[in-house]
Order: structure tokens, then sequence, then C-alpha cells
């Protein structure tokens, strides 16, 4: 039986059961010229999100101002859940029995896939329209949300809020997802179809393949086993990108090159000096954290300069001049 069927009500199931069982929410979050980034929209309506978890996907979703990310942009980003959250225990146990370690839902993380659009817009008063349509959700299933976001984001932007509506309505109507099972999912009219590959490792459309992961190593091949021993270790690691999509697809990639083996320490796909979790991680009074991070800002540059393990990617942009890091 479905764990989400049967709650008494009138469709014979829980609202949003089947919904929740992939996503947490969607959020919509936009550039106020009062109060910067600011959260739009949350859907479902009824979905309780704390201050602090607000505040955090509002400065996760925008790329920092030095990217400079102009068009459409997708990355990732991962946060720390706030003190007494839960999700459906039952339904959770049901997934991770039978899903490979490295895909079992997270039980203190929040996974945020992003869609971030900015272009020129005369009839702003910034002169740029600036939005990202987020999904919030327990699972990593990267590759899935973001060729989701690739279907529903272009048409949202354009309809808004009753686009959202009905997406979210479709994926309420899919079915749960289940380890080792082939899955039709429609949205939008196209059809999604996630399987279970032979093993334990990949899925077709949940994480990344290979061939990804190698995309983000390009200039740094030559480090890959050196890269792979730090995550076997667990040893504190800072990734400096050009974006904050160099930054996620880095960092997820060096989580999962250690698959089917669990990555056990703190991630974070896209960090930024807003994160709640800040001074924690940059205290100069203890050693780093082992913690792997993903940033963007040259902020950081200074900041991290202490850490036993830095890695720069392609071109770190400052303030009045441009540095140049392989």
């Amino acid at each position: 039986m479905d764990p989400v069927e049967g709650c008494g009500s009138p469709r014979g199931r829980c609202p949003w059961a089947r919904f929740s069982s992939w996503l947490e929410c969607a959020c919509v979050v936009t550039f106020d010229l009062e109060l910067g980034q600011a959260i739009e929209l949350v859907y479902p309506q009824d979905v309780k999100l704390t201050e602090k978890e607000k505040t955090s996907i509002c400065y996760l979703s925008f790329p920092d101002s030095y990217s400079g990310c102009l068009g459409d942009t997708q990355f990732s980003f991962r946060l720390r859940h706030s003190v007494g959250r839960r999700g459906s225990k039952v339904r959770e146990d049901v997934y991770n029995r039978d899903a490979p370690p490295t895909l079992q839902t997270e039980t203190a993380h929040f996974f945020g896939y992003v869609y971030f659009r900015q272009v020129k817009d005369i009839s702003v008063k910034r002169g740029y329209f600036q939005k990202s349509l987020v999904l919030v959700s327990r699972l990593p299933y990267t590759h899935l949300f973001h060729s989701l976001l690739q279907i529903i984001a272009p048409e949202f932007f354009e309809k808004l809020e009753p686009c959202l509506e009905a997406v979210c309505n479709g994926i309420d109507q899919w079915p749960s997802p289940v380890p080792g099972l082939t899955l039709n999912l429609p949205v939008m009219g196209v059809v999604l179809q996630v399987r279970r590959r032979r093993g334990l490792v990949t899925y077709t459309a949940y994480c990344f393949t290979v061939s990804h992961s190698l995309r983000c190593f390009q200039s740094v091949l030559v480090h890959l086993q050196m890269f792979w021993e730090l995550m076997l270790l667990g040893e504190p690691l800072v990734i400096m990108a050009p974006s904050p999509t160099v930054s996620s697809e880095t960092v997820l990639a060096l989580v999962s090159s250690i698959s089917p083996l669990k990555f056990c320490c703190d991630f974070r796909p896209y960090f930024t000096i807003h994160d709640s979790e800040f001074k924690e991680y940059t205290t100069r009074t203890q050693a780093p954290p082992n913690v792997v991070l993903g940033v963007t800002n040259p902020f950081f540059i200074k900041t991290f300069q202490n850490w036993p393990h830095v890695i720069r990617l392609g071109e770190t942009k400052m303030a009045g001049k441009r540095r140049s890091h392989s």
C-alpha cells in the first residue's frame, strides 16, 4: 500500500501527500527595492517555513552580485532545517529502507533547486527583471529537479502564479518515489521517466552521471585522485568558483564521487556570507569544520586562506579588477 493513501480525505489520501513525498514546497524569490531578496510566493500555501528558513532561501536563491549572471542560471543549494522540524517518519522510513544510501531523504537538511532569471527590463525601476523559481526538497534528485525546472520555469515567468499552481497540482498526482521502479511523471504535456539502472548508484534522472561530474574538473583532472581521497577522509574543503552553477555542480560531483558510499560530513553546494552558519564555519579560534563549501564571493579568498584545502576554478571576479585562478 502506498504510505500516502488512506488518511480519511475525500480523495482517500492526505492533502498534498504525494506532492510532499517529492517536494517540501516551491518558492518564488524576487528582488524588492526596499527589502532586497524576498519570498513572493510559497506553494502549497499552507506549507510552514520558519523565518530563518525563509531568509536562507532568499539569499541562497540569487547568485552573488560578483557572479554577473545574465539570462537564465540554474544551481543548487543545501540548508539546515530549523530545530524541531520533522517530515513524515512513516513515509521516509518506507522509502529509505529500499533506497541506496546516496539517494535517501535528508533528515536535517533541505535541498534547493534554483532557476534564476535576470534580464534587462526598462519597466522595472532597477532596470532588470530578477526572479528565482526554487524547488525545495528533502531528496537529492539533482538532475530530475533541474530537468523539471527547465520545463516549468520558462512558462512560469510568463504566466506566474496560475502556472505554478497547475504544476504543483500535477505533481500531487505523481506516484510516490519508489526505488527500483520505473516511474512516469507527467508535467505540462511532457512525461519525465525515471528508472533505476542495475546496481545501487545510477538513476536516469536522479543524480549526476560520471560524464556530467567530470565536466566540472576539466582544468584540474590531474588532481581527481586527491579530491576523491579528501572526500573519503571528510577533509575541510572550499571550492571557489566563478558562478553558483559551477560551484554547486562541483561540490555535488565531489560528494558523489565516493558513491555507493554516502558522504557523511556536511556540504554546501552554494554558500554565502548571509548563511546562518557563516560564523560557525569561518571562526579562526578552532580548526575548520569537516565541510565542503562552494563559494563565489571573492571575500572568501581571505576568509578561508587558512583552510587546509582550497580549489579555485575558473575566474574569480573582484571589484574593480579581475584575477584568474585555476
